[in-house]
């Protein structure tokens, strides 16, 4: 067998925050990683949807992308952004 090559192989401390909420059309069940490693963004997990994406302040303005990174309408959408903007 080869030897494994690691491109890293990084231990970080983290803050990890819960949170669901009830939308309008949707339950968001949330898990909120932040540590130092992604430039100050916070790792979303959506642990119903089962999806993820790394956010910024910048990613909440550009349009189209909670929509398309977890797969949801404009509204609840719409309703996250209005959320991660109180938190990222």
């Amino acid at each position: 067998m080869a030897e494994r090559f690691f491109l890293y192989d990084d231990t970080e401390a983290s803050k990890t925050r819960f949170v669901s909420f009830v939308g309008e059309n949707n339950r968001f069940d949330l898990a909120l990683i932040q540590t130092g490693r992604h430039y100050g963004k916070t790792l979303v997990l959506d642990m119903q949807g089962n999806r993820f994406a790394i956010i910024g302040e910048d990613d909440l303005k550009e349009e189209g992308y909670l929509e398309y990174a977890f797969q949801l309408s404009e509204e609840d959408a719409e309703e996250l952004r209005s959320f991660l903007a109180e938190i990222v």
